[in-house]
């Protein structure tokens, strides 16, 4: 397919913020569904999910996954489901972070390294990527390989030398967070570069940098991701109002730039998915 066609992912909330810090930021599992809808409507054919306990921290529990994509499912959405394995970056031990395997998403991270993020270590030993990228394998789900820097790249080829990882091969660059690459041209295109042939490329960026690095993506000719994860403000001093604007936004640059936003069985051809996640039921 040309790479005319643009992957748009939405990320709809991370781990960490609050509603104290965007009112829109979804928490529950029908604001989150609500949101990933919403952002499809506009042009985004991935959705990538994390979900939250009843206080609003974050949560690796089965049963708010699945939740999230029964609701997804029942209003017609078939979006590619992306559920996150990361467990908070550092915040639970590695058996709950394979809990989200179970409800049976088409793509689900898998954070290729570790880093010292913020103010904590975010492990990812190469015994525990191994088992990750293992099950993925078996339960059918792609490995959307987050890398924050460089080195990861090579720690996501040890494991598709192994046979663990299929092509092709789905990158998401990670750029802006501190201890990992700087969020710049120079960062993205180095790393672009870095990557073995036929390979297809995401990125996404922190804070204010999101748009820029999301609009030199769309004309190198790779995909982007957008959401409040990210990014909770539309501009400088203006809070987003959902996650459905920013992706609204990157749909209306992309189509300027002569790249229409991918359907998401168009993104299915794309990514070579042949799981289950995209069925209509939960």
């Amino acid at each position: 397919m040309s790479n005319d066609k643009i992957i748009l992912s939405v990320a709809t909330t991370g781990s960490w913020a609050l509603k104290s810090h965007n009112p829109a930021l979804p928490i529950t599992p029908g604001e989150i569904a609500r949101a990933a809808v919403e952002s499809w409507r506009e042009g985004a054919s991935v959705v990538h999910v994390h979900v939250r306990d009843d206080a609003g921290a974050m949560s690796c529990d089965l049963a708010r996954f699945r939740r999230v994509k029964e609701l997804i499912r029942a209003q017609g959405c078939d979006a590619i489901i992306n559920f996150s394995t990361s467990g908070g970056a550092g915040r639970v031990n590695e058996d709950e972070r394979f809990n989200s395997l179970a409800a049976g998403p088409e793509l689900a991270s898998l954070d290729a390294g570790s880093i010292n993020f913020n103010e904590r270590v975010f492990l990812n030993s190469p015994d525990f990527l191994e088992e990750l990228a293992r099950r993925m394998l078996e339960a059918h789900v792609k490995p959307e390989i987050e890398a924050f820097d460089s080195g990861m790249i090579g720690n996501a080829m040890t494991l598709i030398e192994k046979g663990l990882i299929k092509t092709p091969l789905w990158w998401q660059f990670v750029l802006g967070v501190k201890g990992g690459a700087a969020a710049t041209v120079r960062s993205l295109v180095h790393l672009v570069e870095s990557l073995p042939a036929g390979s297809l490329w995401s990125v996404c960026a922190v804070g204010w940098r999101q748009l820029p690095l999301n609009v030199q993506a769309i004309v190198m000719g790779g995909h982007a991701r957008t959401g409040l994860e990210d990014n909770l403000y539309y501009r400088r001093g203006e809070l987003a109002q959902s996650n459905a604007q920013l992706v609204a936004r990157l749909a209306r640059i992309a189509r300027e730039c002569g790249r229409e936003p991918a359907t998401p069985n168009e993104a299915r051809e794309i990514l070579g998915l042949t799981g289950t996640g995209g069925s209509l039921s939960p």
